[in-house]
Parts: C-alpha cells; structure tokens; sequence
C-alpha cells in the first residue's frame, strides 16, 4: 500500500507528465546520431542547472576508448553530462544512466513524418529515439524533480547520467565508470516496460574485408569478384551462429529458441558498374551467452572465416578480420541483491502485481 509522502510524488508525477512530454520532444528534435550528440546533452545540462543539480561532463578519453575496441567516431570535444545531488554524502549511491544518442533513421522517406521532428497521436509520441531512450530519459529526470517538489528530501548521493555512444560501444557508461562515477545500484530505464531486464547477452563487432582482381566487365572470368566472395561468407557466419545457440545455456535462455543472433548490417564494395569489384567487406554483430569469455567469441569469428577461405575462389586476397565497436560480455543480474527486493515492493504497492522479469 502507498504511503501518503508516495501518493504526493505520484500525484506530482501526474502534475508533470506534460513537462515530461515536452523534454522528451525537446530530446527527439536534437537528432543525437553518433558524434552529433551536442545539442541533446546541451538541453540535458541546462535542465539539471536548472534544477539545482551539480553538473559534470565526463569526456571521452582515448585511453578508456582504446581499452575495448578503438575508436568508433572522433573524441574531440566529445562528453558526457552528469547531474548530482549529495555527492558528498556517505549514503547508498543510487545512479539512473540513460544515453541520448540514437541509430539514423534512414531511409528517411519510409516515415510518414521527418523522424526528428516528434509528433503526438492519440496516445503515442513519435519520432527517431522517443521510445529508445530519450523518454526514458525524461522519466528519470523528471521522477527525481517529483520527490523534491513533493517535499521529500533526498539525503543519499543520486546520479543521473546521460551518456552517448550506447547503441554501438557502450564507451559513453565506461568513461563515466572510470572516471569514478559508479553507484552502488544503477537503474536503466530502457523501454522494456515495467519489466526488470535480468540478464543480457554479450556482443560482439566485427568487419570482414577481402580483395578480389579487377577487370573490364567484357572478360569478368579476367579478375575475382570480392563481392561474391564476401558473400559466400555468409553461409559460414550463420553457421557460427547455429553453433552458439547450440552450446550450453545459462538457465535464463533456457526456454529461448535462439537467444544469441547474427545480423550482417552492413555490406559494402566496388567502384563501378562494369567493373568486376576488386574489394568488399561485411559489418556485422554477433551476440553470445553470458558466461562466454569475449576473447572466445572472437577466435570463433577468425576461426569461421579462416575455415571457409579454401571456397573464396582463386585471386582473393588480403583477407582480414577485426573487431570495432561493441565488444562486451554479457551480464546476469542478481535478482537477490537488496535493490532489486526493494524495488519489487515499490512495483507491487504501486501496481498490486508483483514484478516480473526477462533476460
């Protein structure tokens, strides 16, 4: 049952849904593609300013960034905002995270709208990263803006963190981590629903790129295609992949047909249209179980590529595998820790339903 303190934060939650909307369509019109997340963390620290929250950028640091896989986009003047409160204090350290940046939204004219530009229909808000996760974003903000003006003190040290370069390294957590800015329970408010996440996969990034020979398009037996040969990987990946899901599973996939998925997303080469290609390469993300050591998934990929060299074809050369972006293990979470208890009966005294969970 809710306390009385509880039913006034909820009733100021009530109070500031449109404020909420209105951060979320702010976040949506600053379209925070990788490396043009300035305008979205621009709006972020004005809002904890004005808010009376400490403020902190944490950059991203070629040092922290080369630990895992290297750069994904330029780090110059690249940043994270912070917004603190008790930061001195000795209490629990609660961090909600959340990241501003989003994956393009190409092909543009498949929307019905410019994807940047949010829209309201009914009971939808639309547009490029509203659901993912830039309400999320506003919800967190705006929860912790409830509590104070519901007139509740917050006593402990609390965070939140907006943070970039989630959706292809997860760079933008790590520098905030090593720049000693971890708590000692972290809430993420990904759209999952009121849903608790109890474990995730690991990914991993990789590229593959090859050379073929030239030719003029009248005599193509002349050369190598590396089109086709970058190609005929795929069969060889997939593969991989049948091979993952059919290991040994952590109880949480257990019941999962195919937990851990391969996705080529990215394939390009050539130079001209009667030309044979004479060099291709293929993107892709494989994800892996959770008590699987990233460095095991990465010999898998160079052991899968080098087995299916011998069917490339005469001609290719200069095959080469490396790993960009995400590579992460994978985590479970311990659905016993404290926090997670705590949190449960916030979920049942608001709802009356016990709180359920997915990996």
């Amino acid at each position: 049952m809710l306390s009385e303190s509880e039913r006034r934060v909820i009733n100021v939650c009530d109070e500031l849904f449109e404020e909420t909307l209105l951060l979320t369509e702010s976040l949506v019109r600053a379209y925070s593609t990788l490396g043009n997340e300035r305008e979205a963390l621009e709006i972020m620290e004005a809002w904890y300013r004005q808010e009376g929250l400490e403020v902190n950028r944490v950059p991203m640091r070629q040092s922290i960034l080369d630990e895992m896989t290297g750069n994904t986009a330029s780090i110059e003047a690249r940043y994270n905002v912070m917004g603190t409160l008790n930061a001195a204090s000795t209490g629990a350290h609660l961090v909600f995270n959340g990241h501003l940046d989003v994956v393009p939204a190409e092909p543009a004219s498949l929307w019905t709208r410019a994807p940047w530009e949010p829209w309201r229909d009914a009971d939808w808000l639309y547009g490029r990263g509203a659901g993912d996760m830039k309400s999320g974003i506003a919800a967190m903000a705006m929860a912790v803006k409830a509590v104070r003006q519901a007139g509740i003190a917050i006593e402990h040290p609390l965070t939140l963190q907006t943070v970039i370069e989630e959706e292809c390294s997860g760079h933008g957590a790590l520098a905030c981590v090593k720049a000693g800015h971890a708590g000692d329970f972290v809430l993420i408010p990904e759209p999952f629903g009121a849903t608790l996440v109890s474990g995730q996969v690991g990914v991993l990034w990789f590229r593959i790129g090859l050379d073929g020979v030239p030719a003029h398009v009248l005599d193509t037996s002349a050369g190598s295609n590396a089109i086709e040969a970058i190609a005929s990987l795929f069969g060889a990946l997939k593969s991989l992949e049948t091979e993952i899901n059919a290991m040994p599973r952590h109880a949480l996939y257990q019941g999962m047909e195919k937990p851990f998925n391969l996705n080529v997303g990215r394939i390009e080469g050539g130079d001209w249209a009667s030309s044979v290609p004479a060099h291709a390469s293929l993107e892709g993300r494989l994800g892996f179980p959770p008590d699987m050591a990233v460095e095991d998934v990465m010999e898998r990929v160079r052991r899968c590529v080098d087995e299916a060299t011998a069917d490339l074809g005469g001609g290719i050369s200069n095959l080469k595998v490396d790993f960009h972006g995400f590579r992460s293990e994978g985590v479970v979470v311990d659905m016993r820790h404290p926090a997670i208890h705590l949190l449960g009966e916030c979920h049942h005294d608001l709802t009356g339903e016990a709180v359920t969970s997915r990996p």
